[in-house]
């Protein structure tokens, strides 16, 4: 990826904050063995401020969507804190491998994690976190659902986990469903929209990212009809 190509992803900008619109298949951040990472184009992200920007939280490698950065340290702290207490709003789409009776539900299974040995895999524990996450059927196709998913608590692979604990595994999910490890579909699971009540008199900031490429095959099998023309959002002062 280049610069440019960086910039391009750019879905809202204002003084404190950047929403980019990651890309799936790389991770946010270097993990222990090193390699590429979205913080390696941050630099393409300064427009004109001295501070790189920086990660207000996390997405997996392959999960693509919307990803908020702090532009400099007290809007990173205050938007960590928004993120900490449960105030940002976060809507993911998926396409599940057949999927609930149901139109909608809410999942609540405590998490924890597998074993010391699988790093931030996790598992369903009873003895575990409290996590909750509430679904909605959007459209379903032959074997396959697609699912709108909100998590009302942020645990590492929630989605995932919650998913695939109750029968209804993502498609190409090769560490709790049936993709292969290597040469499977890609992860279709997509943050579609954030929304973050940064400012305290104003309504909240609301993003949309675009469906990717190996996600539109199957959304449109389930009755997605495409991406409306939308106009970026940016407030930029």
């Amino acid at each position: 990826m280049t610069p440019e190509e960086m910039g391009s992803r750019l879905l809202y900008r204002d003084g404190l904050m950047l929403i980019i619109d990651k890309p799936a298949g790389l991770a946010v951040h270097r993990g222990p063995k090193g390699g590429p990472s979205l913080e390696d184009w941050f630099d393409a992200l300064r427009f004109g401020l001295p501070r790189l920007p920086a990660l207000a939280h996390r997405l997996d490698k392959e999960t693509s969507g919307c990803l908020v950065l702090g532009r400099h340290r007290k809007a990173l702290a205050d938007l960590s804190l928004l993120f900490r207490h449960g105030r940002v709003g976060k809507t993911y789409w998926a396409v599940v491998e057949g999927g609930p009776q149901a139109a909608e539900g809410r999942i609540d299974l405590p998490l924890g994690r597998l074993d010391d040995t699988r790093g931030w895999w996790m598992k369903h524990d009873p003895g575990g976190l409290p996590s909750a996450t509430t679904w909605k059927v959007l459209g379903r196709s032959t074997g396959l659902t697609w699912l709108a998913l909100e998590p009302l608590t942020g645990r590492t692979h929630q989605l995932r986990v919650h998913c695939a604990a109750m029968g209804f595994p993502i498609v190409g999910d090769n560490i709790y469903g049936s993709a292969p490890r290597k040469g499977g579909p890609g992860l279709h699971l997509h943050a579609r929209e954030i929304s973050v009540p940064l400012y305290k008199n104003r309504p909240p900031i609301r993003v949309t990212a675009p469906v990717p490429p190996h996600m539109r095959e199957r959304l449109t099998a389930c009755g997605w009809q495409g991406e409306p023309h939308a106009v970026p959002a940016s407030a930029d002062q």
